[in-house]
């Protein structure tokens, strides 16, 4: 079983299926479909990286993880919204958002992004 612990918080259903089985291969995968959810499920737990929307039914990725933050987050997250145009980078590097990605998502960037963060020794390439 993988070791690295990802919390996903999406309210697209296909989309938190469609992460679930990309990332599922490699790391142990968590899901919420609203902050609340989250929040009660996973806010007290280890977690290793959060993926969340920026537009969520009760909340916004923004202000959840200033909620994780309080709870005793402090990993990194990556933030998807389809609105690119709502953030600026003070928002996202105050709040600990590592990457920000726009919908639709390149997914093998997206992979390749959350390896970065996660694993950062994989893919260097080791010399003798």
């Amino acid at each position: 079983m993988p070791g690295k612990k990802i919390v996903i918080i999406e309210d697209d259903e296909t989309i938190r299926k469609t992460f679930s089985l990309l990332l599922g291969k490699k790391y142990r995968v968590a899901v919420a479909k609203d902050g609340k959810e989250a929040l009660q499920k996973y806010g007290a737990g280890r977690i290793d990286l959060i993926i969340t929307d920026l537009k969520l039914p009760d909340t916004t990725g923004l202000e959840l993880m200033a909620k994780f933050r309080e709870a005793g987050f402090r990993g990194q997250a990556i933030l998807i919204s389809a609105y690119p145009d709502l953030l600026n980078i003070d928002q996202l590097t105050r709040n600990g958002i590592a990457y920000y990605f726009t919908k639709p998502l390149d997914l093998e960037l997206f992979q390749r992004s959350i390896d970065q963060i996660l694993d950062p020794k994989d893919g260097v390439e080791k010399r003798a």
